[in-house]
């Protein structure tokens, strides 16, 4: 089933807004005052933002059918957004639109990169299938991990998904293809460039040298190999049951393959694109040095998707099953996150030095499992401050980072910061809604037939799989 795409009316109404809509916060923001203490935040403002988190967990289980339907999504997330809304502007004045104002730019950056990725990798179909055994699953999966770093976890989610889920369609048991997927490809894959992660992303802005993540491939490689060889002999295991329980030979189904051949390759034209606007942008090419002004970059990932779009043809959208519904569902849910966790990461910025966080693996627990929950850009700069300020390094500064990482070597500085990068990054997989790509890979999947867990079943997976890696990497790596 193809979903119908909006016409091109609304197309270009949205498209005219997203590229006007960056200038109009920009001149608004700076006829606002200054950023909101978290001091003046009571404990009930973080209240929305749980409901918001319970929504998401307990709807599908309870009303499925109501929830299925983005509006009604839409409605839960406007309904708990007004409320911060209207206590910020009302009760802390210009501040409170400040620190408002500050979140939508936060919002359209992060929707803007991964809608360009979204629809620049659904322009690419992989005609022909794979063979859905555990040794190719496992390939796919570790090619996954590979380009992660390079074209985003977003961009290689949304380029191999579809092509793994053709592979094992003959397969009666393949959640866990999926849930492995998101593990992997869509989280801890991107570790290694901050064109990864959005949080590495934004540490890159803050003044952290752009190949200075790659030092990090030896916590890369020992999670990723990890959750590898898991996922393989897991695979083997369902695969060897559907063996026994099943009439005929699975492995023979699984190994019927077609020819591969690749249609859309103008699209990596585009995706390089998006990778030259994000480091151009970061290092401030043709801008002296200095960041982009808000609006530029975006804009051109918007044109960049808007051109790849319309010079795809609509065969390949149509063999791709491509439609607007998974990336509007993670539009929708993140508009309402971003509003509602604005008072809970007030409150941390303001208390970060009272909760006893000072060792690298303090900082990888904390920054971890709050990005579990919370969106793990934002938790990434918070934890990033924290630490600074321990340091006494203001966080005024565009490139505090950098000075962060110029302390002398007693102040630990580099392992700290691998610590949050790599708490941000790794446990965005415990959450369908830690990281983007996640909820999107889940949609697609469905879209597909495959009958994916809850909230709370995906959970089970990240518990019963993740945490003990985490608390091997923590004794390997931060003690």
């Amino acid at each position: 089933m193809r979903y119908p795409s909006p016409c091109w009316g609304s197309r270009f109404v949205m498209a005219l807004a997203c590229l006007v809509a960056p200038t109009v916060l920009l001149a608004a923001e700076e006829a606002h005052g200054g950023p909101l203490p978290g001091v003046d935040l009571p404990h009930w403002t973080i209240l929305p933002f749980a409901a918001l988190l319970l929504c998401i967990a307990i709807l599908p289980l309870v009303a499925s059918h109501w929830w299925e339907h983005n509006r009604n999504k839409g409605l839960i997330a406007g309904l708990l957004s007004v409320t911060i809304v209207l206590y910020l502007v009302l009760t802390h004045g210009d501040a409170g639109v400040h620190e408002l104002l500050h979140k939508v730019k936060e919002y359209l950056a992060f929707i803007a990169l991964l809608g360009a990725l979204y629809v620049i990798s659904g322009g690419i179909y992989v005609q022909g299938s794979l063979s859905g055994t555990p040794l190719v699953n496992t390939g796919v999966l570790a090619f996954g991990a590979v380009i992660a770093s390079f074209v985003g976890t977003t961009g290689a989610s949304v380029l191999l998904i579809r092509p793994l889920l053709r592979a094992n369609r003959p397969r009666q048991r393949k959640a866990h293809v999926v849930v492995f997927f998101i593990f992997i490809v869509s989280n801890c894959g991107g570790l290694l460039t901050p064109l990864g992660d959005p949080p590495l992303f934004l540490g890159f802005l803050a003044g952290v040298p752009f190949e200075w993540t790659f030092q990090l491939w030896k916590q890369w490689a020992f999670v990723n190999g990890i959750l590898l060889v898991i996922f393989n002999v897991w695979d083997q295991t369902v695969l060897a049951r559907e063996e026994k329980e099943r009439a005929g030979s699975q492995l023979e189904e699984v190994q019927k393959h077609e020819p591969l051949r690749v249609f859309g390759l103008h699209n990596l034209l585009f995706l390089a694109g998006v990778v030259a606007v994000v480091y151009s942008s970061g290092r401030g090419l043709g801008y002296g040095g200095k960041q982009w002004p808000f609006g530029v970059a975006e804009g051109l990932l918007l044109a960049l998707a808007v051109v790849s779009y319309f010079t795809t043809s609509r065969q390949i959208h149509t063999n791709n099953r491509f439609s607007f519904t998974p990336i509007n569902e993670v539009a929708i849910l993140f508009s309402g996150i971003f509003v509602t966790m604005t008072p809970a990461l007030l409150i941390l910025n303001a208390n970060g030095d009272k909760l006893g966080v000072d060792e690298p693996w303090e900082f990888f627990w904390a920054a971890g499992t709050l990005s579990s929950f919370l969106d793990n850009a934002p938790t990434y700069l918070t934890f990033a401050a924290t630490a600074c300020g321990l340091n006494h390094i203001s966080t005024t500064d565009a490139r505090y980072l950098a000075e962060f990482l110029a302390l002398p070597a007693a102040s630990r500085a580099p392992e700290i910061l691998a610590a949050i990068s790599c708490g941000a990054v790794f446990m965005g997989a415990n959450t369908y809604i830690g990281n983007g790509p996640n909820f999107m890979v889940k949609a697609i999947a469905e879209e597909n037939g495959v009958k994916m867990p809850g909230f709370f079943g995906y959970m089970g997976y990240a518990v019963a799989i993740l945490i003990p890696v985490f608390v091997a990497v923590t004794f390997v790596f931060f003690r």
